[in-house]
């Protein structure tokens, strides 16, 4: 069995490019439009939510979420998404893809409508009802990154699979801008039914009582995209590598493929045989996983850590930095409603301009240029462009310069996604065995996951103004937007040495690349593997 490989793999990995394969990456893909809504729209309605439950009568500012309301809010998804990639990943080995799929799936759609419909009356029960919501949609959105990413490498085929898994990956750019684009309808709509002054005018009546459904409906819509595709979700066969590698149903995998690639295959149930025979080979925390994935799994997670500090920090506190250079005015000067409208405004063009772009380069790249060099290429100009924004900061506040600065910021954006934002869902669904795969990538996910935290909270707090006076209501001194863009220039500099850990997975066939064909058969009938670790014979 060594060096051999099933034919129903075989048949997979160089199959042409087909219309299943398209519907796998819409299904797959519409996850995570719905994923990135959910994450994002958030930061769309954090200030609404402190004009409506935290205003002060008399306060020259409108009303903001205290720090440690704003940290939760901002952050309880990121922790659910974090346990959810650990156990949906770690179940989807277990029990098969297919199967963990559409729970995923449900629990983004009832927990999207739960948390906007969070309930009290106090400012306190509102904020504790949405922070739990908010903490399960994550468990739900976590499953998805582990699953997804397994379901399209193991359905792909070996020419174009990066361009398929970043596909999958490149719908949250469209989830992003989706975002924007409601909550600028929905802001203007509300806006244009129901007049309000601006908050120096008249603080009272600047936030509408209308201004609660706003947020609720942003947040509920998001249950939309999952509900549609959960009918085709339960319609997918489970992949082929599951069924034959781990199941050890070649018949099962044969039959399912068959049906989906329209040709005829052989089941091989002999070979799925001599594989039971064998043990079912090693384990996560053994030490011949360390000895041949340990550094990978390594690289995958410090990898996607780095990055998402970086990545994270910056989408969360974009609303900040417009306010910093000016492109979104005093919050004073304007109304509720209008606040939510000049935010969503401001990220669905920073979105527009260099988020969606960036995730289509990649697709477009990743099976020309390899993972590796787009990897280090987007980890490179990151740095680069962090330190030139933050080295001569001062000169970007001043009002002449405040165009240059969002050209560079949008650029910095580029090549995250044009780079290593990308690569790193990619690879772990492509360089680890079948049997550890889905766990492989949640683990790496969660780590990115627990960097999206440093870079969220942290940055909520270091972020601040170093005189304590001019910092927001409630928090502490930081040290001012410079610097923190400083340690995220390094952030990124670390990013781009711990690149070299990670394996070039470009062309080759997942079994190659795990070394599933090369696993060690029963003493005495090893057989030595064949160069290519594929099947030589045509297939049916």
């Amino acid at each position: 069995m060594a060096g051999e490989q099933l034919q129903v793999l075989n048949a997979l990995d160089v199959a042409k490019t087909q219309w299943y394969h398209f519907t796998a990456i819409i299904i797959a893909g519409m996850g995570f439009f719905t994923d990135a809504y959910d994450l994002f729209c958030i930061s769309l309605v954090t200030k609404l939510l402190g004009r409506i439950y935290y205003h002060v009568d008399g306060a020259e500012k409108p009303g903001s979420l205290p720090p440690n309301v704003s940290a939760a809010v901002n952050g309880v998804a990121f922790c659910g998404t974090l346990a959810g990639q650990l156990f949906f990943g770690w179940l989807g080995d277990k029990l098969g893809r297919k199967k963990v799929y559409g729970m995923t799936l449900m629990l983004m759609v009832i927990c999207s409508v739960a948390s906007g419909l969070s309930f009290g009356h106090t400012p306190k029960s509102v904020m504790a009802t949405l922070c739990f919501f908010r903490f399960w949609l994550g468990f739900g959105i976590g499953g998805d990154y582990p699953l997804s990413a397994t379901i399209m490498s193991e359905y792909a085929n070996k020419k174009t699979r990066g361009a398929f898994i970043a596909a999958v990956f490149a719908m949250q750019g469209f989830g992003i801008l989706a975002g924007g684009i409601f909550a600028i309808i929905l802001s203007s709509s509300f806006n244009a039914m129901f007049e309000a002054p601006s908050y120096e005018v008249d603080a009272l009546r600047s936030t509408v009582p209308q201004a609660d459904y706003v947020w609720r409906i942003i947040l509920m819509v998001g249950a939309l995209p999952a509900a549609l595709t959960y009918y085709w979700r339960m319609k997918m066969p489970e992949t082929a590598r599951y069924t034959a590698l781990v199941a050890k149903n070649a018949k099962q995998a044969a039959s399912d493929m068959s049906k989906v690639l329209q040709m005829d295959i052989e089941a091989e149930p002999q070979k799925t045989e001599q594989t039971k025979e064998q043990k079912s080979g090693f384990g996560l925390f053994t030490k011949e996983f360390a000895k041949r994935h340990g550094l990978h799994l390594l690289g995958t997670t410090s990898t996607w850590f780095l990055l998402d500090i970086a990545f994270y920090s910056q989408n969360l506190f974009q609303k900040d930095i417009f306010s910093a250079i000016g492109w979104i005015p005093s919050a004073k000067s304007m109304n509720a409603i209008d606040e939510v409208y000049r935010i969503a405004r401001a990220q669905t063009l920073i979105a527009l301009c260099s988020t969606v772009p960036g995730y289509w380069f990649t697709v477009a790249f990743i099976d020309k240029m390899g993972r590796f060099a787009i990897q280090l290429m987007g980890f490179f100009f990151m740095t680069v462009f962090m330190f030139a924004l933050a080295i001569p900061y001062d000169h970007w506040t001043h009002k002449e310069n405040r165009i240059g600065f969002v050209i560079m910021y949008s650029l910095t954006f580029f090549f995250a996604n044009f780079g290593p934002n990308a690569t790193t869902f990619v690879v772990p669904a492509e360089i680890f065995p079948a049997r550890l795969r889905s766990t492989c990538h949640g683990i790496s996910a969660a780590s990115g996951k627990l960097g999206a935290i440093v870079g969220a909270f942290g940055f909520l707090y270091l972020a601040q103004n170093q005189d304590k006076a001019k910092a927001d209501a409630g928090y502490p001194a930081g040290i001012g937007v410079k610097n923190s863009l400083i340690v995220l220039g390094v952030v990124n500099a670390l990013g781009f040495l711990f690149t070299f850990l990670v394996p070039e997975s470009k062309g080759k066939s997942l079994e190659e690349m795990s070394g599933e064909n090369e696993e060690k058969e029963p003493q005495g009938e090893a057989e030595p593997p064949s160069s290519s670790g594929r099947r030589t014979a045509p297939v049916a």
